[in-house]
């Protein structure tokens, strides 16, 4: 995959004092793996729960890796269920565990497929030059009150009960991702991965710039910046990662 993919990346804590947030980019021959994860959760919990689950994702790589290339979409749930075993064992009995939560938006590819996951409201958005293709679908209330026609997509980010998710991961293993798969990343495709923090403060023409062929990580800063600006002084941790189709060299 290091030969078809440019990839950008990165965190900011915003306006906070904490960022618990977390990323990963494993880009190998065969295939990559791209995570955002925005922890919930007072003090420390959300940081530790979105690092735990990280943990337990890269920490069961090999383990799912032919199973992907063979049955992706059960897969990438079982792969799911283990990281959450493993942030079980590494809160090692800690009560705050119970209470700590983590979205995540997870991108695997290899030669074959793409496959996109998610849990909560953080994104994965498939974009080419010229239109936004699909994006993952909020698990909250806001995508329910944008589903009902109540809002509009640019009051998602400001809405009062944007926080409000109907689905997370937690170690109680009561919700599950869903799951998305597209054939191989074509020249020209984007796709980006981002938490909240900067979704909620970009709009949709702001993202397709994103996906021109000139598009590098300054463009991207600039935009979670931007973000950070719109926000006036509450913002939220900001996370992105940008993965760009490339011509065969």
């Amino acid at each position: 995959m290091d030969s078809k993919i440019d990839f950008f990346q990165l965190t900011s804590a915003g306006n906070r004092d904490e960022n618990q947030d977390c990323m990963v980019s494993l880009v190998e021959n065969n295939y990559a793996l791209f995570i955002v994860a925005d922890g919930l959760g007072g003090h420390s919990e959300g940081a530790k729960a979105s690092n735990y689950f990280c943990r337990g994702m890269v920490s069961n790589l090999f383990q799912f890796l032919p199973l992907m290339k063979m049955k992706p979409k059960p897969a990438m749930s079982k792969w799911v269920d283990a990281a959450v075993n493993e942030m079980a064992v590494l809160f090692n009995g800690d009560e705050a565990g119970e209470k700590a939560h983590t979205t995540c938006a997870i991108l695997y590819m290899d030669d074959l497929r793409v496959v996109a996951a998610h849990c909560g409201d953080s994104r994965v958005y498939k974009l080419n030059q010229n239109e936004l293709i699909w994006r993952s679908k909020d698990h909250s209330m806001i995508q329910k009150l944008y589903d009902e026609g109540k809002i509009t997509a640019k009051e998602m980010g400001s809405h009062p009960e944007q926080n409000r998710l109907t689905r997370s991961i937690n170690i109680a293993k009561r919700h599950k991702v869903d799951v998305k798969i597209y054939p191989s990343i074509k020249e020209e495709e984007t796709f980006l991965l981002c938490t909240d923090g900067f979704w909620g403060y970009i709009k949709e023409a702001e993202l397709l710039k994103l996906a021109q062929p000139d598009a590098q990580k300054e463009n991207l800063r600039k935009l979670a910046n931007l973000a950070v600006f719109r926000a006036a002084g509450a913002s939220d941790n900001v996370t992105v990662q940008l993965i760009k189709g490339k011509a065969p060299s």
